[in-house]
């Protein structure tokens, strides 16, 4: 099984694990056998123990709360300076807005707002190499 940043383990593997630490095994033979982490072993285990829950948590979908404030000046910023990279829109939320996010949080903001940057063409070629 190969680790996906971001993404919840399947339900199956989820009750497999809990019923090896049921059956009396250690976190760390647990986490040897259905390889995963100890630490998601353990924090598995605590959270059922504690809640009962056994199902994966589902992330909240929402931007960074410093962001939010400043959507509506991105989106016009976008639309003054259409070809702005990421990294401008960054300086500028920190110049302006005195935000301080990173790069990623700036274009998962984008897309939440249905806006799109494409790249500049490097070099200026206009065709293959």
């Amino acid at each position: 099984m190969a680790w996906r940043q971001g993404l919840a383990y399947g339900q199956d593997l989820r009750d497999r694990v809990l019923a090896a630490r049921d059956a009396g095994q250690s976190v760390r033979a647990v986490a040897e056998r259905f390889f995963v982490s100890p630490s998601y072993v353990a924090k598995a285990d605590r959270r059922r123990r504690r809640t009962g829950e056994r199902q994966a948590r589902r992330g909240s979908g929402r931007p960074p709360a410093k962001i939010v404030a400043h959507l509506a000046a991105l989106t016009e910023r976008v639309a003054a300076q259409p070809d702005a990279t990421l990294a401008e829109l960054r300086g500028w939320l920190l110049a302006e807005c005195g935000v301080a996010v990173g790069l990623v949080t700036v274009w998962r903001a984008l897309k939440r707002l249905g806006v799109t940057l494409k790249k500049a063409n490097p070099g200026g070629r206009t065709g293959p190499p």
